[in-house]
């Protein structure tokens, strides 16, 4: 099997010189599956793990999750007639399996890479992807909708939700639920139980599914309930109903009964032909339907089975000894920004007994593990419930302490309401730390966090914060756990500059920006990751004759007028340069602050559409933000308004 990249054929590992996914091979599509005889599945599912190990071995990606639920796509793709019946996968991050089984075998050797296939789900990629995923929570509700339509066009197809237990613990999957059960409408929803989901699952529900493991114990167990339930009758009805709570309680099934789901489980979700039989079955039946699944994360790799965490979304490693690669390097790298948050944070917290830490099911992605381990009774992880953390982090700032709310920037849009109504309406002194802000990469345009400066700007009290570098980042932290009201500060993926860190963290001027380097012609005003690609693009500017100044604004709220307008005296050509979407960010900020000022401005930004998946350093030179590209425009447009001054002013000597 090859593959052209970058000029290059790739080639997946042999056996024995020998294709070692001779039934894989033959899939081109769910319909070829279909033809399999009963008993090759489990072939068929143990080629689609190996399938996945030798592919991400050499690309990276989201690995342990679609290795668990490998079983449960060759099974629902051979008992439903897909695409006509819809399969919605909650998040994609357990996918894989499935993108290959419906003709993307080929191209899953180019996933995640620019020009090549998502990571997640896309509608536009294939008619088998029924509903995008990239966040979690959404495939119950999205499932629903679908079979309501099916339901008012008189249609016959099935409709299936295939949901991780840690999507579970997001309310949004909850409100579907409870209406799911109330319309009646016919819909499977699959939970794929593996009791974690990217870290550890926490809350509640994860004693309920873990409590009981075979069918069989279920049955009996609900047997025993029912007959102890049935000396209550007669007590009348209330004592009865107050019973069938306490039932609820001890058995999971007995959850989702309640809510008006007929319950089948829990069964091994790594048996395939037991998976077949019961799915025949339970598609025949009328009305809302769950299948509880019990599975391993990283099911078929050791070093995955045993660290679950470690291998979610790993980069690329040998596949026979599970070691990790790393690109070769000359000079030792610096500390990602996460890593720089999380020490600046233990600081802080050593400093201050009112520091709190809350994440939503992020605790090694955000840098918060090691606040966990120092501080566990400072530390809050609220599962996959971003808006519940945000609220949940204001009421602990009422009682008076200092909650720092880390969370992808992605991830907090979805808190919003929270963020304006329970915090900012309230002044309450909550502090938000916007990790994966700008372009991620290769996770692509469900993971990139370029909309938090407009939504988080519009709010009336908000102080936003972005740092140059890691040094900027500890000063800004600090300076936001003093800040009387609502804070954040956001920060890029990957690796920091690697300035050096003062021994101690001080506290900004706030709404005060720093002129970094004066120039004659133009001003780039930067915020954020953006600043060192400024410096650059004014040192490249520069050796072509234009004199660049460059300002660090490092707030976006409030914005410094002041530097603004002494910038303009020098020269009234300014540009702006951020790593958000233009529309309503910090340009348009800057715009606002110096609308009666004389001044020509260029905004340099996200454009106004969803940017792809690819390397970061590809997709911001795609979009004109790498140093050289920045350059390139303002040279550009520095030149074109030098030639129309001077033409205007030839133009009036002449008159």
């Amino acid at each position: 099997m090859n593959d052209e990249k970058n000029g290059q054929t790739q080639q997946l590992p042999h056996e024995n010189g020998q294709a070692p996914y001779p039934r894989l091979s033959a899939i081109d599509g769910p319909a070829d599956l279909r033809r399999v005889s009963f008993h090759e599945l489990p072939e068929v599912s143990a080629e689609l793990r190996r399938y996945i190990i030798d592919t991400i071995s050499q690309l990276g990606g989201h690995f342990g999750s679609s290795l668990g639920a490998a079983d449960i796509a060759v099974a629902l793709h051979y008992v439903f007639d897909t695409p006509k019946d819809k399969l919605v996968w909650d998040t994609g991050h357990q996918s894989y399996g499935h993108k290959i089984l419906t003709g993307r075998r080929e191209a899953m050797k180019r996933i995640r890479q620019y020009g090549g296939i998502s990571g997640f789900l896309r509608r536009d990629e294939s008619p088998y992807d029924a509903f995008g995923g990239g966040h979690a929570s959404t495939a119950i509700s999205a499932a629903l909708g679908m079979a309501a339509a099916r339901d008012l066009k008189g249609e016959k197809n099935k409709v299936v939700a295939i949901v991780s237990d840690g999507c579970l613990t997001g309310g949004e999957s909850f409100e579907g639920l409870q209406n799911a059960g109330m319309l009646q409408s016919d819909i499977l929803v699959v939970l794929n139980d593996n009791q974690m989901f990217i870290s550890h699952t926490v809350g509640a529900l994860t004693a309920f599914f873990a409590k009981l493991l075979t069918l069989g114990a279920v049955r009996n167990a609900e047997r025993g309930v029912e007959k102890f339930l049935a000396r209550f009758k007669v007590y009348g009805a209330t004592v009865l109903r107050i019973a069938k709570r306490a039932k609820v309680l001890l058995f999971p099934g007995m959850l989702f009964e309640e809510m008006g789901f007929a319950y089948f489980g829990p069964i091994d979700g790594h048996d395939v032909g037991r998976l077949v039989k019961v799915l025949n079955h339970i598609k025949t039946l009328k009305g809302p339907v769950l299948l509880h699944c019990i599975t391993k994360k990283g099911k078929g790799y050791a070093p995955a089975e045993k660290d679950p965490i470690k291998w979610h979304g790993p980069g690329k490693f040998d596949a026979a000894t599970g070691q990790f690669l790393k690109a070769p390097s000359t000079k030792p790298q610096p500390p990602s920004y996460t890593a720089a948050f999380s020490k600046a944070l233990l600081k802080q917290a050593d400093a201050d007994p009112r520091v709190v830490a809350v994440t939503a099911a992020m605790p090694e992605g955000t840098g918060l593990d090691a606040f966990r381990d120092r501080f566990p009774r400072r530390y809050y992880d609220v599962g996959l419930a971003e808006q519940h953390a945000v609220t949940f982090a204001g009421g602990l700032a009422c009682e008076g302490y200092r909650p720092v709310v880390a969370i992808y920037s992605t991830f907090l849009q979805r808190g919003y309401d929270q963020i304006e109504h329970d915090i900012c309406l309230q002044n309450l002194p909550v502090t938000f730390c916007l990790d994966r802000a700008g372009l991620v990469g290769e996770d692509g345009p469900t993971h990139h966090g370029v909309f938090d400066y407009v939504y988080l700007r519009m709010l009336p009290g908000m102080t936003i914060m972005a740092p140059a570098d890691e040094n900027e980042l500890q000063h800004m932290l600090k300076t936001a756990l003093t800040i009387p009201g609502p804070a954040s500060l956001r920060y890029p993926r990957g690796n920091a500059i690697g300035v050096a860190v003062d021994p101690e963290a001080k506290i900004l001027p706030v709404g005060k920006g720093v002129r970094l380097k004066s120039g004659s012609d133009v001003t780039i005003a930067a915020i954020g990751s953006r600043v060192h690609p400024a410096i650059e693009a004014a040192q490249a500017l520069e050796d072509q004759g234009i004199s660049a100044g460059v300002l660090n604004m490092r707030f976006v709220k409030p914005i410094d007028r002041e530097l603004l307008l002494e910038a303009l005296k020098i020269t009234p050509l300014l540009v702006t340069v951020e790593d958000g979407v233009l529309a309503g960010g910090f340009g348009s900020a800057v715009l606002e602050a110096i609308e009666n000022a004389p001044a020509k401005v260029l905004r340099l930004g996200i454009p106004d559409r969803f940017v792809e998946h690819g390397a970061q350093g590809i997709l911001y030179d795609s979009v004109g933000l790498s140093a050289a590209k920045i350059a390139e425009r303002v040279a550009s447009w520095t030149k074109s308004e030098k030639a129309n001054n001077e033409a205007r002013a030839a133009s009036a000597a002449e008159l």
